[in-house]
């Protein structure tokens, strides 16, 4: 599908990563719809985007705010479910409240959203859904249990979804970026890498965002070779993994990320 003149809904834009890609759609020359929790954001996001974009604010967590969500944006072409919390830390020190939140807004969310738009979509016979998902949809770490499963779910449901809906004409992909500099929930932790392990830029992801919609792809990783060889032996060898996270320090990073994340559940 080329983005010329078709309408997109970007969730989750009132952080650095959805407003990267709300630009790159926008630049491909869609319509974008933005929508958020922080409606000043969101705001001056949309000043930017051009003739044509909105801004709508909502918690995705709230499952009517979803359905009302996707009301008003019935007629969009393009769906990125961005939207997600970080959901880090130790399961058993999580409270019950934190990890339904978690799940409604990185996995119930978006798949209520494929529901509702891709009947539109498929009626139409045109459309394209992508789903952000993760490196950590690939391997698990220590103290991002929660995160991992949504991460996982989400990139199970798309490739079985794109199966779904591709005898309609509608294409679904899934994006899974590593460690993100400079906007985003690795960014904004303050977390340190070992040295050697690479970080990608938002605009990479935005970037991924596009292909994956013009070139109906089913699935990019964003992050650096050695991440993504990584990240692909660890689905086949998984205790290979987890020793050669111990040695490079992840139990270290894990405990940044929670520390840093802590407000943000």
């Amino acid at each position: 599908m080329k983005l010329e003149g078709r309408r997109a809904l970007v969730t989750g834009a009132s952080g650095g990563l959805g407003q990267a890609i709300a630009r790159r759609l926008a630049a491909a020359g869609a319509t974008v719809t933005v929508s958020g929790r922080r409606a000043a954001v969101l705001d001056a996001l949309v000043a930017e985007l051009g003739e044509g974009a909105r801004a709508l604010v909502v918690d995705l967590a709230d499952a009517g705010a979803v359905e009302h969500l996707a009301e008003q944006s019935a007629e969009i072409d393009v769906l990125v479910a961005n939207a997600g919390l970080p959901a880090s830390g130790h399961l058993l020190r999580q409270s019950v409240p934190d990890i339904d939140r978690a799940l409604a807004v990185n996995l119930r969310a978006p798949v209520v959203l494929a529901r509702l738009l891709g009947e539109r979509m498929a009626e139409r016979g045109r459309g394209h859904q992508v789903f952000i998902s993760s490196l950590a949809g690939k391997v698990g770490s220590g103290g991002g249990s929660v995160y991992s499963a949504t991460k996982f779910g989400l990139r199970g449901f798309a490739h079985a979804l794109r199966e779904d809906l591709a005898p309609s004409g509608v294409g679904v992909s899934v994006v899974l970026p590593g460690f993100v500099r400079d906007a985003g929930m690795f960014h904004d932790s303050g977390a340190k890498l070992p040295r050697g392990v690479g970080t990608s830029t938002p605009g990479q992801v935005a970037d991924a965002v596009v292909r994956a919609i013009e070139r109906n792809r089913a699935e990019i990783d964003v992050a650096p070779i050695a991440l993504r060889v990584g990240a692909n032996v660890g689905t086949l060898a998984p205790g290979l993994a987890e020793a050669v996270k111990a040695r490079l320090g992840g139990a270290k990073v894990a405990q940044q990320l929670i520390d840093g994340q802590r407000s943000k559940r």
